[in-house]
């Protein structure tokens, strides 16, 4: 594993337990799918571990999973019955579990550990595509169940120094998340509207206009009809926060999602020297 300090990222994750799927559900995440494993090839190496801070798992405070073999949360419905016993194999990670406490209780910021949690589809989702050996530790962080902008932010900042020591932060959510929407045209002008401000917001402001802006959020164009609830908008700022003076990327990108709403990914900082 490269000593390089490494990025980190917002991935918006897709609908349900799509990579275990076939068919034409399945299409529409070729795009999304594609950018997985282009990251993958932008990462080099495997990274020591994966700390994922997951939009399906919010908590009074925050909680870290610590089991040493996770199990699985099934936290969708209306899929075909095989799909609720799938399972990613991934180990945890008990010692960055504490790591991450650590990290947090350094920062002034209570943490509690669940070693029964599983793994989600915000999980699971994006890492077998990109992880699809199952063999890097992986340990999820709850969002705080306030969903308070800010302190998601210092969050992420009290956990920038795993990026020195082999750890990939990855936050999974969805840059448009107005489920209701989705079901017809109500939300492509929305999506593209909410996007766009996020890509002025996370790629061209200076890195304390981003941090204003972001805590701000709501005051962006159609905000709220993005999302009507932001669970999968405040893992961003975590991944921001831990990266918060380093540039903006963006690693996928797709306006025909579902027929037409707008989607993006987006890193933080520069990829390793060694790939």
């Amino acid at each position: 594993m490269t000593a390089s300090r490494l990025p980190t990222y917002f991935i918006s994750h897709g609908g349900g337990p799509w990579p275990y799927m076939t068919g034409a559900f399945r299409s529409n995440f070729a795009v999304l799918e594609q950018s997985l494993n282009d990251m993958r090839g932008e990462l080099g190496d495997k990274p020591k571990a994966i700390l994922v801070v997951t939009g399906h798992w919010e908590t009074p405070g925050l909680a870290i999973s610590s089991g040493v073999q996770p199990g699985m949360v099934y936290d969708y419905s209306g899929f075909p019955d095989y799909l609720y016993h799938i399972a990613y194999t991934a180990p945890g990670s008990p010692e960055l579990a504490n790591r991450v406490r650590q990290l947090l209780g350094v920062a002034g910021i209570d943490a509690t550990l669940d070693p029964t949690r599983g793994f989600d589809h915000g999980t699971f989702s994006i890492l077998k595509p990109l992880y699809p050996d199952e063999d890097v530790p992986v340990v999820q962080l709850s969002l705080d169940a306030n969903l308070d902008p800010a302190l998601h932010l210092a969050v992420g900042r009290a956990l920038a120094p795993l990026r020195d020591e082999g750890v990939l932060i990855v936050g999974s959510g969805l840059s448009y998340h107005n489920l209701q929407a989705m079901r017809g045209t109500g939300g492509y002008e929305p999506s593209r509207r909410f996007d766009a401000w996020l890509q002025e917001t996370l790629l061209h402001e200076p890195s304390k206009t981003r941090t204003e802006r972001l805590i701000d959020w709501e005051k962006a164009p159609a905000a709220r009809a993005a999302h009507p609830r932001e669970d999968h908008l405040i893992p961003l700022m975590v991944v921001v926060g831990a990266a918060e003076s380093e540039p903006g990327a963006i690693t996928y990108h797709q306006t025909d999602f579902f027929g037409g709403l707008t989607a993006s990914s987006f890193r933080f900082g520069q990829v390793p020297e060694a790939a």
